[in-house]
Order: C-alpha cells, then sequence, then structure tokens
C-alpha cells in the first residue's frame, strides 16, 4: 500500500478493509471470533470492534512472520475445534460464500481441510492452485514462488478462505518451513502437507466476492464494487437511489426515500422514510427525519434534520445542530451548536452559532450571530416568533424575547424584551445635489493616483 497505516485500516465504503470478513464471520453466529494484528494495528482494530467485543479477542503478531504464523497465533488463542480462516483484506466475502465451505468441510467423509478457491482471467499476484492429472489437489504456489509460464499461466487461484479442525491445522503449521521468497512462514503451506493423503478438498467461490486488496488501485476497485453493492441492497429495500450516489456500509434508510446522484451519505448517518437527498449533498455521521427534504449540495455533520425539514440548497449544518420539524435553513445559511426549533426559517445568507432560535421565529438575509470574542464563544437565544430583520447583528451573549422585532440593520448588544422593537441604526443623512460635486473629487482623486 506504500502507507504507514497498515494494509486491514485502509477503508473502502467508510469501514476498514478489516471490518467485512469479521461482519461477514459474525452472521454465522461463531462462538469465538480472533483477529490477529500487528502492533500498529492493534489499538484502531480494538476501537474498531470494541462496541461488539463480547465473542472477539485481538493477538498481536509482534513482527512480520507470515500467513502461517499468524494463523497459527489465532489458532492457539482458539477453544473450538471447527475453525474457519479468512484474510483481513477481503471486503466483498460474503456469509454465504462461508457457508458454502463449511458445508463441504462438513460432508463425510470430513477433509482435513476445505479451501474456497475461484478462477480469474488475470490470476497474477495470486496464488495459484497446484493439481495432478487427475485433478487432486497438489498444494498452493505463491505469485513470487512460481518459476515457469505454466504455473502462472494458472487461472484457479487461492482466496484465503479455510475451514477445518484446529488440532490437525496446528500440526501441520508445526512443519511448514521458510523456504520460499519471503523467507516467511506461509499459511498455503499446509494445503501441500494435508494434500499428500488426499485430506483436502476445494470449493469454487465467486470471483467478485474473493477479491484481495494489495495496492491503491484494487482498493479503489474494491470500493465501487462495494458501493454498488450498497445501492443494490437499498434499492431492493424500497429506496430509489440514482447514478453514483455513494452510501457507506452503516448508513440506514428508510423505504420511499429517493437519493440523487452524486451523494454522500457516510458513517452511522440514519435517513427516515420519504426523505429527499438531492444531488451532492454531503450528509456524514447524521440523521435526516421522515420527509425531510436537502436540496443540492448542502453539507451536513453530525446533526439532526427532523421531520419536513428543508435545508439548502448550498447550506453548511456544522456539528451539533438540531434542525427540528418543517424548519427551514436555507441558501448558504451556516449552523454550528445550534437547535432551530419547529417552523422556525433562516432562508438565506445567515450565520448561526450557538444559537437557539424559537418555534416559527424569521432570520432575515445576512443576520449574522456574533457569537465569538476571541477566547469564548456565547449563547445567542431568539423568543418563538421573533422577527430578526435582514443584516441584522446579535453580539452574543444575547435574548431577543417571544414576537419581538428586531429592526433591518441592527446590531443588537442587549436584551431585547418579548413584544418589543429594537432598532439601532446610524442616523441616516441626504444632502440635495451634492452627488456631481462627489462624482469630480473622486474621479480627480483617480486622476492624481495615476500620475
Amino acid at each position: 500500500m506504500r502507507s504507514s497505516l497498515p494494509k486491514v485500516l485502509h477503508e473502502a465504503a467508510g469501514k476498514p478493509l478489516v471490518y467485512y470478513p469479521v461482519q461477514a464471520a459474525r452472521a454465522l453466529g461463531p462462538r469465538e471470533i480472533v483477529v490477529v494484528a500487528s502492533p500498529a494495528a492493534k489499538a484502531n482494530v480494538e476501537a474498531l470492534f470494541s462496541a461488539r467485543a463480547e465473542n472477539l479477542s485481538i493477538v498481536v503478531q509482534e513482527r512480520p512472520g507470515g500467513t502461517g504464523e499468524a494463523a497459527g497465533l489465532g489458532l492457539a488463542a482458539l477453544r473450538s475445534e471447527r475453525v474457519l480462516i479468512l484474510c483481513g483484506d477481503t471486503p466483498l466475502l460474503k456469509s454465504e460464500d462461508l457457508e458454502r465451505v463449511l458445508q463441504v468441510q462438513d460432508t463425510p467423509p470430513k477433509p482435513a481441510l476445505c479451501v474456497m478457491t475461484c478462477r480469474l482471467e488475470d490470476p497474477s499476484g495470486y496464488g495459484r492452485i497446484l493439481r495432478d492429472a487427475e485433478g487432486r489437489v497438489l498444494g498452493v504456489c505463491e505469485d513470487r514462488d512460481l518459476e515457469s509460464d505454466a504455473a502462472q499461466a494458472i487461472d484457479e487461484v487461492n482466496s484465503g478462505v479455510y475451514a477445518g479442525q484446529r488440532s490437525v491445522l496446528v500440526e501441520a503449521l508445526s512443519h511448514v518451513s521458510l523456504g520460499n521468497a519471503q523467507g516467511e512462514r506461509y499459511l498455503t503451506d499446509v494445503v501441500a502437507l494435508l494434500s499428500r493423503d488426499g485430506r483436502v478438498a476445494t470449493v469454487e467461490g465467486d470471483p467478485t466476492a474473493l477479491i484481495g486488496v494489495n495496492d491503491r488501485e484494487q482498493l479503489a476497485r474494491v470500493e465501487e464494487l462495494l458501493y454498488a453493492s450498497i445501492r443494490r441492497r437499498h434499492a431492493a429495500a424500497g429506496v430509489t437511489v440514482r447514478g453514483d450516489a455513494r452510501i457507506d456500509a452503516e448508513v440506514e434508510i428508510g423505504p420511499d426515500s429517493v437519493i440523487q446522484a452524486g451523494v454522500h451519505l457516510r458513517g452511522k448517518t440514519r435517513v427516515g422514510s420519504g426523505a429527499i437527498i438531492d444531488v451532492g449533498c454531503v450528509v456524514v455521521d447524521s440523521d435526516v427525519g421522515d420527509g425531510a427534504l436537502l436540496k443540492p449540495y448542502s453539507v451536513i455533520t453530525s446533526s439532526q434534520v427532523g421531520p419536513a425539514a428543508q435545508i439548502g440548497p448550498f447550506a453548511h449544518l456544522r456539528p451539533d445542530c438540531v434542525i427540528e420539524a418543517e424548519a427551514k435553513i436555507g441558501a448558504f445559511v451556516e449552523t454550528k451548536k445550534s437547535r432551530v426549533r419547529r417552523g422556525a426559517k433562516a432562508n438565506h445568507l445567515s450565520y448561526l452559532g450557538d444559537t437557539d432560535v424559537g418555534e416559527k421565529a424569521n432570520i432575515g438575509a445576512g443576520t449574522v450571530v456574533c457569537n465569538y470574542n476571541g477566547f469564548e464563544k456565547h449563547r445567542t437565544v431568539i423568543g418563538r416568533g421573533a422577527f430578526i430583520g435582514s443584516g441584522a447583528k446579535l453580539v452574543a451573549p444575547v435574548t431577543v424575547g417571544d414576537n419581538a422585532y428586531v429592526a433591518t440593520s441592527t446590531t443588537v448588544t442587549q436584551d431585547v424584551p418579548s413584544e418589543a422593537l429594537a432598532i439601532g441604526r446610524v442616523r441616516q443623512t441626504n444632502k440635495p445635489n451634492y452627488a456631481p460635486k462627489l462624482r469630480e473629487k473622486l474621479s480627480s482623486s483617480k486622476t492624481d493616483r495615476r500620475r
């Protein structure tokens, strides 16, 4: 990967690669799961699975020693005799694929090992399945160890999915040598050891589901396949998903919602039923209520949008905002750590920071809440039914009472009582017939500067 980040922690569709094979395994209801991680990955893996760590443990492989050593560490931490071994970089693997391997493994006479294979048009980079003239498995040869053109032309490859008996695998791994290009213990060498007496079975899997990740190009390809799969899943559940919308793995969407092209739904975002997320919106770790409308190119982060609320276009909800039902946040409005209560509206070109806006209040165009003094943030409270005129400046901390009016262009520096009118403007002076003199003065000044 040419990265300081361990490969299995690179993300696809919003989750690290290792998340996906663990989820596929969990769907089978295993009694225990062991993840073998490098020291650099341990903390991240612990955090990733902390919410469901009841039957999952992490074993650290202190130094790179190959897949054989990693598998041995994992097997030593297990109590179960019936085991399944997966690779941490196969995010397209599904529980159905694993069930097929286990089914073959459990079919009498039970093999010592069952290996899932697949056939690829371009097998380069993958270990090849070696067979004799009768088709019996002889072993697996890693791509870098292939010595002949004939071996390189083999299109049946190892998927990295194995099912077997723990005691048998531990015994076989004890006989694995370091005689390979990497000087490591390969888990694949177990196949050759156990095949000597015909105790290895194979099952052919879906090539797409078994794609691994070895570089950035493969990561990008896998991610696109994941997004396509996620789109199909939501469509099957009654969601209209158009074009290239990118929906992360944990996103939830209710039926009859419409997700337009170019939308990004990230993290643990939840979208209710009948909502419309229009072109180019980016929603991160947020809740969007039933029937809400997100107009084009709005950005929402760690916030809540209530039922039938409208956001955008080009609105920005920064973290910790709550936009209640039927409220409106319009074009080029930015909010931060604010609550806009039911039916209130800020239709355009305003900033609401650390603000509580009462029900059915109106925030005029160009309103700015001045919430930061260079050292501290302060709150502004705008009462129910209040009217804030265009171009007003509210200097926090300040409260505008229920049904109060703040006149256009007013700078509010003290509380406004309920039902009151606040007006604070510089007095306007008109000078009759002064415009020609002003133009002459400005023109002369410009000419002097050019000289």
